[in-house]
């Protein structure tokens, strides 16, 4: 069959609930005759959680611009502080183990110096009889036990790798997008501005556009760098602070007054063009040669 220059359509995850090429391929079932390929550019937006990747009824901003819902964040530290807990359990029966086995080796280092040194004090054939008698119980060469030699090539005779050491965790919950301690006193409220539309009867969630700018009222999306005010939680485009916010340093919401670090940039999410994020990065695998 010869496709033709419009045969392959290109459709847009406009449900946040549609992730893979099986769920939009039978989103988009009804029209089977126009969807030969569908292309997927499956991308974050910019008012979605970090943690979800969906809309968030309660969002909070790190200082550092991510966004989360609220209680996915709250489920998130609560997680993260259990499991540094368990961390730590282990952590503290391994060095009390460790110690134990210091203990351990100490009293079998004092024992062994006595025996010597009742060797050494008794009669010289006497002690030479006792080390000959040790040599031969240390050695498995010479007696019924060089039949049992190990075979390292059978499972079953490979020696049992020892435990791993657990190392000390850091007792900070990390931000799982920039790596930075996540504290609950430094989230953001954020208050994003509804969009005014007459269309009441769709849901705000299913809505390309549903956010505008507080101040302009341009409207909001993942190509549009974005900032929340930390006095009021509004969220302005970036053009709006470089244009107005920025030339009297005030919140032009309730008047506060403004530092650099109450303006805090969005990191939002991408679209399918590679410049569209905020950070880029390219890695180029090779081999590697052992010295």
């Amino acid at each position: 069959m010869r496709l033709g220059k419009d045969s392959v359509k290109v459709y847009r995850n406009e449900s946040p609930f549609l992730s893979t090429f099986y769920q939009l391929q039978h989103h988009y079932s009804n029209f089977p005759d126009e969807l030969l390929s569908v292309v997927f550019l499956g991308c974050q937006e910019f008012d979605c959680c970090c943690l979800t990747l969906q809309p968030c009824k309660n969002p909070v901003l790190t200082p550092e611009g991510y966004l989360y819902d609220k209680e996915a964040v709250l489920e998130f530290i609560l997680h993260q502080k259990k499991e540094i807990a368990k961390q730590l359990k282990k952590f503290d029966k391994q060095k009390n183990r460790e110690q134990e086995e210091l203990k351990e080796l100490g009293r079998a280092e004092l024992a062994s110096k006595k025996q010597s040194l009742q060797i050494s004090s008794q009669a010289p054939g006497a002690a030479a009889k006792q080390q000959a008698a040790a040599a031969s119980s240390i050695s498995n060469m010479g007696s019924s036990k060089s039949k049992e030699l190990p075979s390292f090539w059978i499972p079953s005779m490979t020696p049992a790798a020892g435990p791993s050491k657990v190392k000390k965790p850091d007792e900070k919950v990390k931000c799982p997008m920039s790596g930075k301690p996540l504290r609950l006193k430094d989230l953001i409220t954020v208050n994003f501005t509804d969009i005014m539309d007459r269309d009441s009867k769709t849901a705000l969630i299913t809505k390309q556009a549903r956010y505008v700018c507080a101040v302009t009222n341009d409207v909001l999306g993942n190509s549009i760098p974005c900032a929340v005010l930390r006095p009021s939680g509004s969220v302005v485009t970036m053009e709006c602070v470089e244009k107005i916010i920025k030339k009297d340093m005030l919140d032009p919401i309730n008047g506060a007054k403004l530092r650099e670090k109450d303006i805090i940039q969005l990191q939002r999410g991408a679209s399918g063009f590679a410049a569209a994020g905020n950070k880029l990065e390219a890695r180029k695998e090779g081999a590697v040669l052992m010295a």
